[in-house]
């Protein structure tokens, strides 16, 4: 009886990790004058822009691979100029980041999808998307996985990118600088909309973004410095122990290879890789592997 007590005990914990977390617990509203707001018992978080300002908001707790989930709902209607980030970074001139930026548009026209990855200060490793849905008419998810061997970028666990660490042929990879989660609800105007040619109508503002959903299956650094594994059920391990989750040692399989190929070749409008002005300036090296 004693045993299944702690079995039942253990499913339970399991179940609390992977519920969505509370806002109030996890996140912090960093700037905005109030115009960022977390409601609903601390399960939805909305951020907001107007001409006066934007909103954002950064996570607690400082990451070292993981897996991050969140479900975004974008500014509907007339977006154009209006810039949703969502992304990890660590702070610094060689910081790390992975970012996800959604470039609003005017009605009836489709956001741009923007993804990049910067490795010791250095980005420009540039791929944009359509989406196949109106990301403004409903909650999608929107996931890093981040281990030390990838980086996949997921839309609704449809995997749209790999950044694969390539350390071996000298290409940084993002793997010893702890990083938090940021989001911000911006105007990028000068350069977000048709490369700057259509302004942000502030007779649409306020412009609203809308979170809820989030879920961190990740190593939590401490304030020792040293990652913590499996947080959400009280163990503390070093990465790469079976504690730190399947998604430690993921990458993708045959089939989703095939799946994100296909999102590639029918979704993605920009490449880094094969830009001719990037080209003819001599690709990166990861291009060719």
């Amino acid at each position: 009886m004693a045993h299944m007590a702690v079995s039942v005990l253990a499913i339970l914990l399991a179940s609390c990790a992977l519920a969505a977390a509370s806002f109030d617990d996890e996140f912090d509203i960093t700037w905005g004058d109030g115009r960022g707001k977390i409601t609903n018992n601390g399960q939805l978080l909305t951020l907001g822009l107007d001409k006066v300002s934007g909103s954002g908001f950064q996570s607690k707790h400082e990451y070292l691979f993981g897996k991050i989930d969140m479900q975004l709902k974008l500014v509907p209607g007339n977006s154009a100029g209006t810039v949703t980030a969502y992304y990890l970074s660590s702070q610094g001139p060689t910081h790390d980041e992975i970012d996800f930026e959604f470039l609003g548009n005017v009605t009836g026209e489709p956001y741009t999808l923007h993804t990049n990855v910067f490795t010791q200060g250095q980005g420009q490793r540039e791929q944009q998307f359509r989406l196949w849905f109106d990301p403004t008419n409903d909650f999608h998810t929107y996931s890093i996985l981040w281990n030390p061997k990838h980086i996949i970028f997921m839309v609704d666990d449809m995997p749209i990118r790999d950044f694969k660490n390539l350390e071996g042929k000298g290409i940084a990879f993002p793997k010893n600088q702890p990083m938090r989660l940021y989001s911000s609800l911006w105007n990028a105007d000068d350069w977000a909309t048709q490369g700057g040619r259509i302004k942000t109508d502030w007779s649409h503002a306020p412009f609203s973004a809308s979170y809820r959903g989030f879920k961190a299956d990740a190593c939590v650094v401490t304030v020792g410095g040293r990652p913590r594994c499996g947080a959400s059920v009280g163990t503390e391990v070093a990465p790469g122990t079976g504690a730190a989750g399947e998604w430690y040692n993921q990458e993708l399989d045959l089939t989703r290879q095939q799946r994100m190929r296909w999102v590639q070749s029918n979704y993605m409008i920009y490449n880094y890789c094969t830009d001719p002005k990037r080209v003819a300036k001599g690709v990166p090296a990861e291009c060719s592997m």
